[in-house]
């Protein structure tokens, strides 16, 4: 299972590189009144990473918030008996 993700890590960075390559247009960007022209494989780029920063983050949130959860079922049932 692990060289299966390995081999989809690997053909997701080559999809990634491959696009990169490809698209070095200049594109303007605007956010809440902000503006900017960077290339769009760089956008691309920094809106991945930012997914992957504030997905990760949500996950562990999650995560906390489960397993504090199922701590204070265990925590009742241990009071209970």
């Amino acid at each position: 299972m692990r060289w299966f993700h390995m081999v989809v890590i690997c053909v997701f960075a080559a999809a990634v590189i491959i696009f990169a390559a490809q698209n070095l247009h200049i594109v303007t960007m605007s956010f809440l009144g902000f503006s900017t022209r960077v290339p769009l494989a760089l956008l691309a780029v920094g809106i991945y990473l930012l997914g992957a920063v504030t997905g990760g983050s949500l996950l562990a949130l999650l995560r906390q918030s489960i397993e504090e959860r199922n701590g204070a079922r265990r925590a009742r049932r241990s009071a209970a008996y």
